[in-house]
């Protein structure tokens, strides 16, 4: 039987989670072949190109132009994902865009309807949906070992980047709501697989960049759950989830940036005995390229609404910074 013709992809942007994260997945993927990768500057181009095992390199427009590529991978700025990923869209390609997609609710329609309409997929990259212990934990909660859930905890916080660079640029979509926040919001609606009610955001804003340097977020699910969040610049380096039910509580070592060669751990606490559970390494940016092939591949029989899961993401951080403006609760209806 003759293997299925691998996807062709072309990087838009050469950012330090391409060269670290989805490069180095699609080098040693045998589903996905690198056809070009495009930037502003050549010479950076076609080093990237050369260490990734491609001979084409050129700019965007050259990424959008090459009718070997069925996939664009946009790895720029935040505030240029609209504009990029609708150009991908006008020409054809599926599009993998790095997290977070976009910085609005509205940018979001936008991208979404520019697929539609010329039926290509769209996915946002939170790649650590994909990594094997999240799979771990929700078997563990559909078997009913936590009992009913009431809490979800999550954070992410690390070291304050240079001023120079974009996480702390307002003009490039920097902020820590952007940039971070977005990991524990989206890892609160997978653990609970429902959408929130209702959001309450408060940001601490940098004086001199103006940007937020930390978001502390409380969000408000059915039954009374609620997921507390937040991430933060200039902490120690934390990243991590918990879920709390009336029988158990599970908490994850590491939860949003696993380096591929890393095993990880979860930790249930049951009965007064936590017992240690060990995930084997697993590279989350190769998954999450592997699963999207695969609808790619399967086109009008694909069952995978990454466009509704991308839309849902933007609608509460949306609702968070409208929170965070008129320092009230905000209904996640309220956002249309």
């Amino acid at each position: 039987m003759n293997a299925l013709p691998k996807v062709g992809l072309g990087a838009i942007g050469c950012s330090r989670i391409s060269l670290k994260g989805i490069l180095p997945a699609v080098a040693s993927s045998e589903q996905v072949n690198l056809i070009m990768v495009g930037s502003r500057d050549p010479e950076k181009a076609k080093e990237v190109a050369g260490r990734f095992g491609s001979v084409g390199f050129g700019t965007y427009d050259d990424v959008l132009n090459n009718k070997e590529i069925d996939m664009v991978y946009i790895s720029l700025p935040n505030s240029l994902h609209e504009e990029w990923a609708i150009k991908a869209a006008n020409a054809g390609k599926h599009i993998l865009c790095e997290k977070p997609a976009t910085t609005s609710y509205a940018s979001a329609r936008k991208m979404i309807q520019a697929a539609k309409n010329k039926n290509v997929r769209l996915l946002e990259g939170y790649m650590f949906r994909y990594h094997p212990q999240n799979s771990a934990a929700k078997k563990l909660i559909q078997e009913g070992v936590l009992g009913n859930l009431m809490r979800f905890d999550g954070c992410f916080g690390y070291d304050m980047p240079h001023k120079s660079l974009i996480p702390m640029s307002k003009e490039l979509g920097g902020g820590s709501l952007y940039v971070s926040g977005g990991y524990p919001i989206s890892a609160s609606r997978m653990v609970f697989d429902e959408e929130p009610e209702s959001v309450y955001c408060k940001l601490t804003i940098d004086p001199e960049s103006g940007i937020d340097v930390r978001n502390d977020i409380t969000l408000n699910y059915s039954n009374g759950k609620t997921a507390f969040t937040s991430s933060i610049f200039g902490s120690y380096y934390h990243s991590m989830y918990g879920v709390l039910g009336d029988k158990a509580y599970l908490r994850m070592g590491r939860a949003y940036t696993v380096p591929r060669d890393m095993p990880t751990k979860m930790y249930l606490d049951k009965d007064d005995k936590v017992e240690e559970m060990m995930i084997e390494p697993a590279d989350h940016f190769q998954l999450m390229l592997h699963d999207f092939c695969g609808e790619i591949k399967k086109g009008k029989e694909s069952k995978k609404d990454y466009e509704r899961e991308l839309l849902n993401q933007a609608r509460v951080v949306e609702a968070a910074m409208q929170s965070n403006e008129e320092k009230r609760v905000v209904k996640i209806s309220e956002i249309t």
